[in-house]
């Protein structure tokens, strides 16, 4: 292909040489004359392993100029990059003027070129940037329609500093967000060396997908730096300890877990989470992250209640209430703390759960049911029927089997709130009558 990248630094700069090696033509372009000069002097406008070699060899090749020439490069190339800075501002915000200006300019030469143009917006930016201000700058400049006259995708980039040429090589992921399929596929074409999973998402998702991961990653920095602090303090190697954590790999280092949903509970994560956080106030240790597990938690039970609250209805059931399906476990169910509040609030509730059933509870599930929630226990019902008959909105609070088939079988005027994510796939199509907690 013919590409053009707007913006030579980090991520234009590899991407340009990347793309050359693997025999595309590609032009350079930035308003930076000292870039510009560099690579067209076939030397690395930054320090990058490989950089310097690979923009050397595409030059001598003569697959790799540069250029300030914005007019030139969109009228002799068929696909344009964007890899402009979004800088952060002093309050957070993200720093958008290099990404109007750039869309600006490439809009005015869209408007005098003819035939189909896609512009790929590879700049970190928010979701919503990409439909709220790249598109509407691009139509207004050129006067033509994204999706029609040109094409529009987002294509997040996922390098490392140091690896960087190695990463673009093998990228844990190549994510495609598009307005098209015209504009995807042209990308699809682009990227079909690489040995990467292929994800053509919408477009908001693809902004989203590099937040994600950045943030993860920065939480996993934090998080072993104090689970490594709270070791030191009580004489134990952190390395050894989050050596024999990394081993994990069917729950640790593993999508489990990683799936937006309710809050935690059970007998095991609230305590051991709360004896930790009181070891590290023992030993008067700082540990921010680890202390903001449990009312981050409490967040999630929060907006569970509103949604049902802001729903009108009175009359509430809910369909599993264990704190995960397959136990008869209730201690420390985020569920029952949702009920507890809303009958404090003074709804109307019919319950259902068919592993929580008096007389199979033994021990001290038992105990629990009779002496610390006797007033859920006279709300319980025998059928998902019963529930569904008495109530205007109806809570799915874990994933038991027999709820899959709940929004097929909502009548008129119910609303279903979802806790859990019913089905494998996409939401369950029943519009204007059911409501994810995260989705």
């Amino acid at each position: 292909m013919r590409i053009s990248i707007f913006g030579l630094g980090y991520v234009g700069a590899v991407s340009a040489a990347c793309l050359a090696r693997d025999g595309h033509t590609v032009i350079g372009v930035d308003p930076n004359r000292t870039k510009v000069d560099l690579i067209n002097a076939a030397r690395a406008p930054i320090v990058e392993a490989g950089l310097a070699e690979a923009i050397a060899a595409a030059v001598a090749a003569g697959r790799l100029r540069a250029s300030t020439d914005v007019n030139g490069a969109m009228r002799d190339t068929q696909l344009s990059l964007l890899c402009v800075g979004t800088p952060s501002r002093a309050n957070g915000s993200l720093d958008l003027s290099h990404v109007r200006r750039v869309c600006e300019q490439i809009g005015q030469a869209l408007a005098e070129k003819d035939g189909y143009h896609v512009v790929v917006a590879r700049s970190t930016m928010l979701p919503g940037t990409t439909a709220d201000i790249v598109i509407p700058t691009l139509e207004e400049c050129s006067g033509k329609r994204a999706g029609l006259d040109f094409g529009v995708c987002n294509n997040p980039e996922f390098l490392r500093e140091g690896s960087a040429m190695e990463d673009y090589r093998r990228p844990p992921k190549t994510v495609i967000g598009e307005i098209d399929t015209r504009a995807g596929d042209a990308l699809v074409e682009l990227y079909r060396e690489l040995d990467a999973p292929l994800l053509r998402l919408p477009l908001e998702a693809s902004e989203m997908v590099k937040y994600a991961d950045n943030a993860w990653h920065a939480l996993k920095v934090c998080f072993a730096n104090e689970i490594g602090t709270l070791c030191k303090g009580v004489g134990v190697d952190g390395h050894v300890v989050m050596d024999a954590f990394c081993r994990d790999t069917v729950l640790n280092l593993s999508p489990y877990y990683l799936k937006p949903g309710f809050a935690f509970g059970g007998s095991c994560l609230p305590k051991d989470v709360r004896a930790l956080t009181y070891k590290g106030r023992e030993l008067d240790l700082e540990l921010p992250l680890l202390g903001a597990i449990l009312p981050s938690n409490g967040r999630q039970l929060e907006r569970a209640v509103k949604m049902v609250m802001d729903t009108g209805h009175k009359r509430i059931g809910v369909l599993g209430f264990s704190f995960k399906a397959g136990t008869d476990d209730l201690r420390e169910s985020p569920v029952v703390e949702l009920i507890e509040r809303l009958i404090g609030k003074g709804y109307e509730l019919r319950l259902y759960d068919r592993n929580v059933k008096l007389a199979a509870l033994t021990g001290a599930n038992r105990d629990y049911i009779l002496n610390a929630i006797p007033h859920i226990s006279r709300l319980m019902v025998d059928s998902v029927e019963a529930v569904l008959d008495f109530a205007q909105t109806v809570v799915v609070g874990n994933r038991a089997a027999e709820f899959a088939a709940t929004p097929a079988r909502l009548k008129s005027g119910q609303i279903l709130v979802d806790l859990v994510r019913l089905g494998d796939g996409a939401p369950p199509p029943c519009p204007g009558k059911y409501q994810g907690i995260a989705w």
